[in-house]
């Protein structure tokens, strides 16, 4: 059976909704990074950059999110769109742009603004300003069509709803506002069945929740380490 090494984060949880939507069995394994799970030698023989998600597939290994939603869908035909290459062409752009930047950048506009220990006017405008414009891309494409691609429901929005649905947690309260396209998005995609027992999946594991040192230390190795 599949092996889905998880967390509650953004990442593994759209990996989660591909996984609920295509019926696929799998087998779900936390990963508590606030205890440091990432680190341990055998996670780190599966994905050697200590993140989460990643999956074991028979002999496949795939860690990133993006990376396992394509290899996913390639593997079983779902949640692609035509095969021709002006749609195969849109849907690499648009998993590269969130992998590339929408993660990025939000990750990091989050980092500066809640768990810094010094907050830099600098660097919270900064990452702010790229998650809004990041986010502000994807609103005026869906201006255009219900979905990423078009009419077809696909991992392009199994990986924009990852990130997307957590705007507030980025921007703030209110955020919503600026990206109504975006809004109707994830609440479509958050209706679906999939997505609440994606959603649903963190509670099957008590993860913990303190962020105390042992969490800021296995999140943020960069503590302990002084390279600049």
């Amino acid at each position: 059976m599949l092996k889905f090494y998880y967390s509650a984060a953004p990442n593994p949880t759209k990996v989660a909704l591909f996984l609920e939507e295509a019926g696929l069995a799998y087998d779900a394994i936390p990963v508590d990074t606030r205890k440091g799970d990432q680190h341990k030698p055998e996670y780190l023989a599966i994905n050697p950059n200590a993140k989460v998600p990643a999956i074991v597939d028979g002999d496949a290994v795939v860690f990133d999110s993006n990376a396992i939603l394509l290899y996913l869908a390639e593997k079983t035909g779902k949640f692609l769109p035509a095969n021709t290459p002006k749609a195969r062409g849109e849907l690499l752009s648009w998993l590269m742009f969130v992998a590339s930047g929408v993660g990025p950048y939000s990750g990091q506009a989050v980092h500066f603004r809640n768990y810094a220990p010094e907050k830099l006017p600098y660097a919270i405008n900064r990452y702010m300003f790229e998650a809004q414009r990041h986010f502000g891309i994807l609103d005026e494409r869906l201006a255009k069509g219900r979905y990423m691609l078009g009419d077809t429901y696909t991992i392009a929005d199994m990986d924009v709803w990852g990130w997307a649905r957590l705007i507030p947690n980025v921007m703030g309260e209110g955020a919503w506002d600026k990206f109504k396209n975006l809004k109707r998005l994830v609440d479509e995609v958050s209706a679906r069945p999939a997505a609440q027992r994606a959603v649903a999946l963190k509670d099957k594991h008590k993860f913990k929740t303190e962020m105390d040192s042992e969490a800021l230390h296995a999140m943020f190795p960069h503590l302990k380490e002084k390279v600049a």
